[in-house]
């Protein structure tokens, strides 16, 4: 067995089998069992009883997170004229129109977020297809295609996630880094999980969030008490 293999059975003994931690523990005992070198991402899943194959079930959005995910974004906007320039003034990476285009028809992907102006999603949805697949597209469901560029840029530069639910019913999001500490990842869970909430769709019955998970990069995933994330968010 690899020596990292045994790192991985040495943390997940850690980890109770079967129970679900209030939500401070579980916080607690993931920031514990990161034991790698670098600064792991703090993810969280969170299983939804809706049905994404029905249209009137699928859950997304987004949400800025009140301490960002500490990582720095790099951001396209799709933007001609005085939107063009609204766009650099707010810090976006890489601002233009069909030029861009091309260029990422040519194999150009240096880039984590987009944004576009409703004028200029015609010309992107000649490279949907690339960018789709790679959960790029710009979208106004979370705020992507506006022509409010300064606003879309400085909150995804703030650490707004998007999130949208899964063919199984799940979420999946990161929630920030180990080196945040339990207080601020929970200050982001919180802020997304009040979110989802509101997202909740009138046609999903019985329980809404069933289940939650918390792990990082490396570490083993701790299962959550719905009862105490229901308290939490009360």
């Amino acid at each position: 067995m690899s020596q990292k293999g045994k790192k991985f059975l040495e943390v997940k003994s850690q980890v109770e089998p079967g129970k679900r931690y209030a939500l401070q523990e579980a916080i607690d005992l993931s920031i514990a069992t990161a034991r790698a070198k670098f600064d792991e991402t703090i993810d969280i899943a969170v299983r939804l009883g809706v049905n994404p194959a029905h249209a009137d079930q699928m859950v997304r959005g987004s949400v800025v997170l009140p301490h960002g995910l500490g990582k720095t974004v790099r951001i396209l906007v799709f933007a001609k004229g005085e939107k063009e320039k609204e766009a650099l003034d707010a810090g976006a990476d890489h601002v233009g129109a069909d030029e861009l285009v091309e260029k990422i028809k040519g194999g150009w992907l240096e880039f984590d977020k987009v944004v576009a102006t409703p004028d200029m999603m015609g010309s992107v949805g000649k490279i949907g297809k690339i960018l789709g697949p790679r959960g790029l597209m710009p979208n106004p469901k979370v705020g992507t295609v506006t022509f409010d560029v300064a606003t879309a840029v400085a909150e995804l530069k703030a650490g707004k996630v998007e999130f949208r639910v899964e063919k199984a019913g799940i979420v999946h999001t990161p929630v920030g880094k180990v080196s945040f500490g339990a207080e601020k990842i929970k200050d982001n869970i919180i802020a997304l999980l009040e979110m989802i909430m509101k997202l909740k769709p009138a046609s999903s019955k019985g329980v809404y969030m069933r289940s939650l998970a918390i792990s990082t990069t490396m570490g083993p995933g701790v299962k959550v008490d719905p009862v105490d994330i229901r308290s939490a968010l009360a």
